[in-house]
């Protein structure tokens, strides 16, 4: 169980980032549609890219372990301790990635603090 470097985490990053944007924006052109067309309130896009961000992730690494973004770079989320992560540690890595300190742990914890406070952390695959 080989720890993946910080050049795969951001690469995971940069890949899925991509997507959640797209599917974000998808979904606020949708929206949109109804504001325009059948008066429904108009949102800014951080009410869509940030919930899509949260089941993007809770719904892909709880059932694959792993994302686009991951798959691309061939690792995977596991518990520290092995095995498959659960889903309340799942749930609550997905909840800490919208915090914006999250990425400010990495020289204290050894990692973000989703990784830190969820007792999980991203491995290769072999």
């Amino acid at each position: 169980m080989n720890k993946v470097g910080d050049g795969t985490r951001a690469l995971n990053f940069f890949i899925d980032t991509i997507l959640v944007t797209l599917l974000a924006m998808l979904i606020f052109r949708w929206w949109n549609w109804y504001v325009v067309y059948w008066n429904y309130t108009p949102y800014h896009f951080g009410w869509f890219f940030f919930p899509a961000q949260f089941v993007y992730y809770a719904v892909l690494e709880a059932v694959f372990a792993s994302t686009p973004g991951k798959k691309f770079t061939r690792s995977k989320v596991v518990a520290k301790k092995g095995g498959r992560a659960s889903l309340p540690a799942i749930l609550l890595r997905s909840l800490l990635r919208l915090t914006i300190i999250d990425l400010f742990f990495g020289p204290f914890l050894d990692g973000p603090l989703h990784d830190y406070a969820s007792g999980t952390t991203v491995v290769e695959v072999n």
